[in-house]
């Protein structure tokens, strides 16, 4: 048996005791496995009554599948309760109210429990993704082991069972995550930038701002927050942190002469700045991250060439799910944009917050799918817009417009569940669709 596991069994935290997990997803069923682990009888409660009950054979045999609504007998007695990013504290206040909020934590909090290695942590509404995997792409080229995961890809728990074990872990943390830590402590913090965005999640945005700052609050001054210079104003009249504030910025003299020739636009050098001052705390040097800056290509959905057709460039930025996203995407392009927008509204001011970069480089708007109503009436006086059931329409009657040298932009706003399982599968439709027009 790998001894990091033999050491996670050894703890007495929680054995015979009574875990409940909310949520049967990926992360609902590591934090189970880990749990089982340890010798905690859990509970996984599902609301979703069609999920197949053999989900939890893999688990280990103290854990048992309930589906179905949520009651407060499934939470009597409970030493701990396990939510999954996606539950809200606060929706199930009816059915959590017997229970202590210290024992309702995330997966991230259990799983940092029973790990010594150092923890650099990403949050933001914008380019978390982007920066926590060059993050993790600059520390591996320093040499160091590195476990890239969280809130993207592998849960924590999950990597923790598997014998996991790096040098630093590197974690993509999201606010939903964030609300239910208490002991969860980094090493280093960085938080890339904050605009509206979950709004149909959080109660209000200063919930979701909280939300974010809560990752520095068990910090020290032994720890380093990484933090935008463009919010300095309002987080130095907060109380947030003793860790170690250090400021960054896209023009910083410092981080902006890093050559990142697949990685453009202000946003993009914003989130260099805050990588590069992030390695450097632990003890990364220049060069190590400039070779892996240079070579780093972005991931996929984010400002994505996928195809050219005819001299019009299709470019998928399908993980753009709030204004902001699209308003730093169209600040990019030097070239015509016929822009894609359409989904499911995560909340903003469409006129306040899109419309300003959308001036002067954006020829045209295609609206496809859910939120029209958000849509056309701020933009239809100003833009020559139009609206479509779907994406394939949208795209081609964009395509019949476009002439050489445009670019059609997939950056809808919003968030895919109207006609997607994932912003990923949408923007896997756009390539399908800019492929056949090819």
């Amino acid at each position: 048996m790998d001894r990091l596991l033999e050491d996670i069994r050894d703890r007495e935290l929680l054995r015979g005791r009574k875990a409940v997990v909310v949520g049967a997803g990926r992360s609902g069923r590591s934090a189970s496995a880990l749990l089982a682990a340890i010798g905690a009888n859990v509970l996984l409660a599902d609301t979703n009554e069609t999920l197949d009950p053999t989900l939890v054979r893999e688990l280990g045999e103290n854990v048992r599948l309930e589906l179905g609504p949520h009651s407060r007998s499934q939470f009597a007695d409970a030493e701990i309760v396990v939510l999954s990013p996606g539950v809200p504290v606060r929706r199930m206040a009816d059915v959590l109210a017997d229970v202590p909020p210290r024992k309702i934590v995330g997966e991230l909090e259990l799983a940092s429990w029973f790990t010594n290695s150092p923890i650099l942590a990403v949050t933001g509404t914008n380019g978390k993704t982007t920066t926590t995997t060059l993050i993790g792409e600059i520390l591996r080229r320093s040499g160091r082991s590195v476990f890239v995961g969280g809130n993207i890809g592998t849960p924590l728990c999950e990597h923790l069972l598997g014998g996991g074990r790096a040098d630093v872990i590197v974690l993509e943390v999201s606010s939903f995550q964030l609300q239910n830590v208490h002991l969860f402590k980094p090493q280093v913090g960085v938080l890339l930038n904050f605009a509206p965005n979950h709004l149909d999640y959080h109660e209000d945005l200063e919930e979701y701002l909280s939300a974010k700052l809560n990752l520095f609050a068990r910090m020290d001054e032994s720890g380093a927050a990484i933090l935008p210079a463009s919010m300095r104003g309002e987080l130095e009249c907060r109380d947030f942190t003793q860790a170690r504030k250090l400021w960054f910025g896209p023009d910083d003299a410092e981080s902006s002469n890093f050559e990142a020739p697949h990685l453009p636009g202000a946003h993009n050098r914003a989130n260099i700045a805050a990588a590069w001052l992030a390695v450097k705390q632990l003890g990364v040097t220049r060069a190590q991250a400039a070779e892996a800056i240079r070579e780093f290509f972005p991931l996929p959905h984010r400002q994505q060439p996928v195809a050219e057709v005819d001299g019009v460039l299709f470019v998928d930025d399908s993980k753009a799910t709030t204004l902001d996203a699209v308003s730093a995407a169209l600040r990019s392009f030097d070239r015509p944009v016929r822009l894609l927008l359409g989904g499911v509204f995560k909340g903003g001011d469409v006129a306040r917050e899109l419309v300003p970069a959308m001036r002067g480089r954006v020829v045209q708007v295609g609206l496809f799918g859910a939120a029209r109503e958000i849509f056309e009436p701020a933009l239809a006086d100003e833009f020559d817009t139009f609206w479509e059931a779907d994406l394939e329409k949208a795209v081609k009657r964009l395509f019949s417009c476009a002439r050489s040298g445009d670019v059609i932009l997939l950056s809808p706003a919003t968030a895919s569940f109207d006609s997607y399982k994932s912003y990923g599968e949408r923007g896997d439709h756009f390539k399908r669709i800019a492929e056949e027009l090819a």
